[in-house]
């Protein structure tokens, strides 16, 4: 499941600005409406959420609106699951500049986003303290949903199309073999926990520090290899819209994402979480914190429907979200793919610094971006990369 080691940022076959231009000529709504609804069951309290759906790229320009959706699911303590919380968002914004136009703004989000990341953790690591988190942040600009992730929280998309995508890696060492040969190849040992006679047990993690996950927010005590540079994935919906569940591990080591979309098929957003959290709780109990945020993306057009029941009329609603697998993350070829009503825009997941930020990119961000990425692939780079590598780009960087 793991996603190619190159950064793409192809062109689509039609530019954003054509799509949105069909979509308005057709009658359709660029701004679909949003309906969401939470749940969750806390074992050891270290999940968090946040839910703003009343963003804007311009102050007081209801043109400039978007949406944000993000899980975190905190480990070691809840301190990196707050901060991120808190101010994860911030640090991806400040890396975007305000003077740019939407379709600008859409296509530098995925850098914003590697920025936002890295700033964060390397801002929260100052504070001395160990606690680390996934994070796996949603932002909807119209039908444009863009994610990013690190750790094992999990965003997938069903969508009329009929198609099931899982829009987020897990960055578990157990099932991610790409992770693991990084974290080999820096100079990290992955193995099991080795009980007295050397019997091994429970999952793959990381040495030192002995963390499952390959990549996270905070986890300053576990090593250099442990990286916060998120898998970033960017679709284009049709207008008919779609839903997206984003929920913890607490829901997905007790659900498929096939069954984790069935269970709340039919149902409003706010119903849909429960009976999601409900039914991972009922197959598995409460082994884990389990959060869960359901996102509805609406075309104009449904929002004159009437209330279904969930019982008497689920069928109905299968023309809207209609039951199809397609569970594994899709790599992009030589032009962008589209599965179905999806465009696929941008997708990448390379844990390397200057991969993810190559000289040559014409994508405006904000100047304080540039010039923490310039500093970053520095200092960033010596701390994860080690000092050869730190030397080799210093030099090239001069040149």
């Amino acid at each position: 499941m793991a996603t190619a080691a190159r950064e793409r940022r192809l062109p689509p076959a039609l530019p954003l600005a054509t799509l949105i231009g069909r979509e308005l000529r057709a009658g359709g709504s660029e701004r679909p409406a949003l309906r969401y609804g939470h749940a969750g069951f806390a074992k050891r309290g270290e999940d968090y959420f946040l839910v703003k759906p009343d963003c804007l790229r311009v102050p007081g320009d209801p043109a400039s609106a978007f949406s944000v959706f993000a899980v975190f699911d905190g480990h070691n303590g809840v301190s990196a699951a707050v901060y991120s919380k808190e101010h994860l968002l911030e640090h991806v914004m400040s890396a975007l500049s305000p003077d740019i136009g939407r379709e600008d703004w859409l296509q530098a989000l995925p850098r914003a986003l590697v920025a936002g990341f890295v700033k964060a953790d390397i801002d929260f690591q100052r504070k001395g303290e160990v606690s680390g988190t996934t994070a796996t942040l949603v932002v909807i600009d119209g039908f444009t949903v863009t994610v990013a992730s690190v750790g094992d929280s999990r965003c997938i998309l069903d969508t009329q199309g009929g198609e099931l995508q899982l829009l987020t890696v897990d960055h578990r060492l157990e099932e991610n073999a790409e992770e693991r040969e990084r974290v080999t190849a820096s100079g990290g040992e992955v193995g099991r926990l080795n009980l007295f006679g050397g019997q091994e047990v429970g999952p793959l993690r990381c040495w030192p520090g002995g963390l499952c996950l390959s990549r996270s927010i905070g986890d300053m005590d576990v090593g250099e290899f442990i990286v916060p540079i998120p898998h970033v994935k960017q679709v284009k919906l049709s207008n008919t819209g779609g839903r997206l569940i984003i929920a913890s591990d607490g829901i997905w080591d007790a659900l498929s994402n096939e069954a984790a979309a069935k269970a709340c098929r039919g149902l409003p957003a706010e119903l849909a979480a429960k009976l999601v959290v409900k039914q991972a709780l009922k197959t598995s109990g409460l082994k884990d914190d389990t959060t869960c945020v359901v996102v509805d993306i609406i075309p104009s057009d449904h929002l004159t429907s009437p209330q279904l029941s969930p019982k008497k009329n689920q069928n109905k609603l299968k023309s809207l979200f209609r039951r199809r697998s397609h569970s594994s993350v899709r790599k992009l070829g030589g032009k962008s793919a589209s599965i179905g009503s999806v465009e696929e825009l941008f997708e990448e997941g390379s844990a390397m610094l200057e991969e993810r930020y190559a000289c040559s990119s014409n994508v405006p961000l904000h100047s304080s971006c540039v010039n923490f990425c310039q500093y970053h692939f520095l200092s960033f780079s010596s701390w994860v990369f080690g000092p050869v590598w730190h030397s080799l780009f210093s030099a090239s960087s001069q040149i």
